[in-house]
């Protein structure tokens, strides 16, 4: 099972594991074209948009121990 950690950059969460592409998006954050990807963690991203980043996270881990 995949453990994504807050502190993984989004850039490499995303090449790493594409289908999590769908958390932002049902999220409605649009992280995967934004400039900041490459520069900033998950934890920095999410947390920018007021959003609770444990949820967040139960989420990406949820969806990627799935596969």
């Amino acid at each position: 099972m995949a453990n994504i950690s807050k502190d993984m950059n989004l850039t490499e969460l995303l090449k790493k594991y594409p289908e999590t592409a769908r958390v932002f998006s049902a999220y409605g954050i649009g992280c995967i074209g934004c400039a900041l990807a490459s520069y900033e963690t998950i934890e920095q991203g999410i947390t920018a948009h007021g959003i609770d980043i444990n949820d967040f996270m139960k989420d990406l881990n949820e969806l990627v121990g799935a596969n």
